[in-house]
C-alpha cells in the first residue's frame, strides 16, 4: 500500500520555512515523504502592535492548531518558544527538536557600539525589541539604553536596522545562525544566556501531533531529542507556574552536564522599570527542579 504524504503546517517566514524544511528532511532521511502547506497566524497579521498589546495567547500558533484539530495538516512545527504552555485538549508535543545556540544577539549600528559600557551600546541607544523579557533584562544591565518596539520577521527587523530606525535590536542566535544572513556590516554581541537568560525553550522546535494519530507520533517520537526534552520541560514548567506567556519578562535556561547534572539560570523582573530577580540552581535531577526555581523567584519578590 502506497505511504501517506505526510502535511506539515508551518507559518510563512523564512524562518519558520526553514523549520519546516528541517522537519521535512527529518522525514525524509526515515523514509516518508511529506509536503508543506503554509499558513497565515494572528500574529503574522497584526503587524503594528508590539505583543503584549495583541490579546489572548499563542498567536504564532492558534490558526496551525485549529488546521491540525481539524485534520487538515498532519504535524505542525513551531518555535517552541511561541507556544503557549499547554496544548489545547486534542493535541500533544510528540517531539522536540536539537537545541541550537539558546542565546540573544545584540546587533548594533556603526556609531551606536561602545566596547567600555554595558552591552557594548553607546548611552542613549534606541534598542529595538517587542519582548518584555528582553526589555527588562537590557534596562538592567544598561540604565542609559532606551527600548523600542519593532515587529516583523528577521530580514525586516535587520533591515529596519540598518534604514536607522534604531541605534541597535535583539534577536535569537538561532535564527540568525539557520538563516546564515550576512550581517558583516553590523556589530555582532552574543550575549551569554547565563546572564542574558533566554526565553524557555529558545532555540528548540516542538512538533505538535494529533493525541488519536499514533502512527504520527510513532514518526516524529523517532526524529526527537529527549535530553533537550527535559531541559524545556523544567524551563516551560516554571513559566507555566508563573502564569505567563510571551509578555512575561521571564528568562529561564537549563543545561545538562557530562555526568548528567542539570543547571538553570533563571531572571524576572515585576516590571520594565522594576531590578531584575535572578537565581543559578543545580541538581543532579531534573525532577522537582522548576518547582525550585519557582520558589526562589517568589521567594525573591516578597522580599523586595
Amino acid at each position: 500500500m502506497e505511504q501517506k504524504t505526510i502535511i506539515i503546517g508551518s507559518r510563512g517566514s523564512d524562518l519558520a520555512l526553514w523549520q519546516a524544511h528541517y522537519l521535512q528532511d527529518q522525514l525524509k532521511a526515515n523514509g516518508h515523504a511529506s509536503e508543506i502547506k503554509i499558513i497565515k497566524t494572528k500574529g503574522d497579521k497584526i503587524q503594528h502592535l508590539s505583543f503584549d498589546k495583541i490579546e489572548g495567547k499563542g498567536f504564532f500558533t492558534k490558526e496551525i492548531e485549529d488546521q491540525l484539530l481539524d485534520g487538515s495538516i498532519d504535524v505542525a512545527v513551531h518555535s517552541m518558544k511561541d507556544l503557549p504552555t499547554s496544548s489545547p485538549e486534542g493535541l500533544r508535543i510528540a517531539a522536540t527538536s536539537y537545541r541550537e545556540d539558546p542565546s540573544d544577539t545584540l546587533l548594533i549600528r556603526s556609531g551606536f557600539y561602545d566596547p567600555t559600557q554595558n552591552l557594548r551600546l553607546k548611552e542613549g541607544t534606541i534598542v529595538g525589541t517587542s519582548s518584555a523579557r528582553r526589555k527588562a533584562q537590557l534596562m538592567d544591565l544598561n540604565s542609559t539604553i532606551q527600548t523600542e518596539d519593532i515587529r516583523g520577521n528577521v530580514p525586516t527587523r535587520i533591515e529596519k536596522l540598518r534604514e536607522g530606525q534604531f541605534g541597535a535590536i535583539v534577536l535569537a542566535t538561532a535564527g540568525l545562525n539557520r538563516l546564515q544572513l550576512d550581517v558583516s556590516d553590523l556589530e555582532v554581541v552574543r550575549l551569554h544566556p547565563r546572564e542574558f537568560v533566554p526565553a524557555p525553550a529558545q532555540g528548540v522546535l516542538a512538533y505538535q501531533t494529533r493525541n488519536e494519530d499514533m502512527e504520527m507520533r510513532k514518526v516524529i517520537n523517532k526524529i526527537g531529542n529527549r535530553d533537550v526534552a527535559f531541559c524545556t520541560n523544567v524551563e516551560r514548567r516554571v513559566l507555566q507556574m508563573m502564569d505567563g506567556g510571551c509578555h512575561l519578562p521571564l528568562g529561564v535556561y537549563c543545561e545538562q552536564d557530562q555526568m548528567g547534572n542539570y543547571h538553570t539560570w533563571s531572571a524576572m523582573s515585576a516590571g520594565l522599570d522594576q531590578p531584575m530577580k535572578r537565581c543559578k540552581i543545580s541538581q543532579s535531577t531534573y525532577a522537582g527542579l522548576a518547582e525550585e526555581i519557582y520558589n526562589n523567584l517568589q521567594e525573591q519578590f516578597k522580599q523586595k
